[in-house]
């Protein structure tokens, strides 16, 4: 369907890939990997033609239709949700507007000739409507919307009335509506609720057309594809299998090629100490020749290590009472109609992991604010326990950066008593290294400035974490690194993310806020996900 022969690009110096090659097939679902800044969105332009490259070629038919969803969505304004996407197909429009045209003909007084004609070129015209799914277009564009959490009441609302996240929604449900042969997506879990993010993966799951898509959720990864295409290290490396299975196979590649390369500096250098030991020698002057000749020809292996993850280690925390947070009755309103939640009621334990999960727009931002004292409830009582050292992490958190710091001086501030040596470790972990400590603020990326929130976070000694979606705008490294600090934190924490992967390692309890109530469940994220398919199920029936 759609291959990828030698291609090299480069930005000024630096090289992105280099004769690097790889192909989509029919059906395939590819994840698309690497690390961040490598150019794995260069690839879906390149694709899309939106961008050009230095060398190679990319094969695909004219005819192919291919959707891409990318994080830069266009303007929108002026329709309805509804009417919004079912833009997606332009030709349906075209072909419904000639069909009013025809009918409004065949209305009209025809010589049988003129009726003939008329009625030949309408039924062509519907045929290619019935086709393209033009009847039943608006019921796909509701399904879609409604399943990616744009519930049917919200779907004749003007679009700029909805938030950049919102948008990022009704723009991938365009690309679901057009149903192409190719999707190209980058990262359509972002700004997805997990119920959404389920509902995609079943979506997906069904869909007969071919995938490349990134996500830095390795569970939705995992569940979705068959081949993983990794951008690194200047090339296009392919692996059959999915995420898991691509880093084991990389781990045991590199073993291969680490013995591969100590077997050739070995033969290397028997080789070089014969040229040495007889080049003075005419007898041997043949010989000597005939290997200087060898080893000019051999490609000489090059194993380029991964960057070493370093391990977090965090400081010494307060000893805090073993009921952490506690609340009766609590309710939210926001202004003077728009209920939040009301009645919660709930114990947060010492070394409890606490999830909280429900759509967007269900509170669970807002529970986390009043539990951090930065919103005052409505009704109920709050409190935390003696001896509570709290952090709390939100997106809102990265406006608060000093834009003229460094990544250095802005988490140094945040831990002055603490050396440099301890700071450059801890921002280490968050995969700053070398002059990149030394950057500015305002010239990071929404990634990059989320680490440094989260580093002056765990620099602290707190007994009790409140992350609201620490993994968003990190790529799986980081969240891994991330991941095993929450592990290791002898403290409490509660914490809003939609990867399934990073919630079931650690939750031990989960808080659902459900049409404006509380609903608390004892035990693992699986032990929740599995209680409420049963109660779904129950509900159906």
């Amino acid at each position: 369907m759609i291959h990828v022969n030698s291609i090299s690009k480069q930005y000024g110096t630096k090289i992105l890939y280099k004769n690097a090659s790889f192909q989509i097939n029919a059906g395939e679902k590819i994840g698309l990997v690497g690390p961040n800044g490598n150019g794995k969105t260069t690839v879906f332009r390149i694709i899309m033609g939106e961008e050009g490259f230095d060398g190679g070629s990319i094969s695909k038919s004219d005819r192919l239709v291919v959707g891409y969803f990318s994080q830069d969505i266009e303007d929108m304004r002026g329709r309805t949700v509804l009417e919004e996407v079912k833009t997606a197909i332009p030709s349906l429009s075209k072909l419904q507007t000639e069909m009013q045209k025809l009918e409004a003909q065949l209305s009209e007084p025809l010589s049988d000739d003129e009726m003939s004609s008329v009625l030949e070129r309408y039924g062509e015209v519907q045929a290619q409507f019935e086709q393209m799914g033009g009847y039943d277009v608006e019921t796909r564009a509701a399904e879609v919307l409604t399943g990616l959490g744009i519930p049917p009441e919200d779907h004749n609302r003007d679009t700029s009335t909805f938030s950049g996240g919102w948008k990022m929604r009704i723009a991938l449900s365009k690309i679901l509506v057009l149903n192409p042969e190719v999707l190209l997506m980058d990262e359509p879990t972002n700004h997805l609720d997990l119920e959404s993010i389920l509902w995609l993966e079943e979506w997906l799951k069904n869909y007969k057309g071919a995938i490349l898509m990134t996500s830095h959720d390795r569970e939705f990864m995992n569940r979705l594809v068959n081949k993983i295409v990794e951008v690194a290290h200047q090339t296009i490396t392919t692996y059959t299998g999915n995420y898991d299975f691509y880093e084991k196979e990389k781990k045991i590649r590199m073993v291969q090629l680490e013995a591969a390369a100590r077997r050739q500096e070995e033969m290397l250098a028997k080789e070089e100490e014969f040229i040495a030991r007889f080049a003075a020698r005419a007898s041997h002057a043949a010989q000597v020749q005939s290997r200087v000749k060898k080893i000019e020809k051999i490609d000489r292996i090059e194993v380029i290590k991964e960057e070493d993850s370093i391990g977090f280690v965090w400081p010494t925390i307060p000893r805090g009472g073993d009921e952490v947070v506690k609340f009766e009755n609590l309710g939210k309103v926001w202004g003077e109609q728009k209920l939040v939640f009301k009645g919660a009621s709930a114990l947060v334990k010492r070394h409890d992991r606490v999830a909280v999960v429900g759509v967007n727009g269900a509170g669970k931002s807002t529970l986390l604010k009043i539990i951090s004292g930065l919103a005052a409830p409505t009704e109920g009582l709050c409190q935390l326990g003696p001896s509570i050292q709290l952090g709390y992490f939100s997106q809102n958190s990265m406006d608060l950066l000093n834009p003229e710091m460094t990544v250095m001086e802005e988490v140094h501030s945040a831990v002055p008593t603490q050396s440099i040596g301890y700071v450059r470790n801890l921002l280490g972990c968050m995969k700053f290294s070398g002059d990149q400590v030394d950057k500015k603020i305002k010239i990071l990326s929404g990634g990059e400035k989320s680490r440094v929130v989260l580093a002056t976070i765990l620099a602290k000694p707190l007994n009790l974490l409140i992350l609201d979606e620490p993994t968003n705008h990190l790529d799986i490294g980081t969240r891994m690194v991330l991941l095993q600090a929450i592990k290791d934190f002898d403290g409490t924490v509660m914490i809003v993310s939609h990867d399934r992967h990073f919630l079931r390692e650690i939750t031990t309890k989960v808080f659902e806020l459900d049409k404006n109530r509380l609903v608390v469940t004892d035990g693992s994220l699986d032990y929740y996900l599995e209680k409420r398919r049963k109660l779904l199920s129950q509900n159906l029936q």
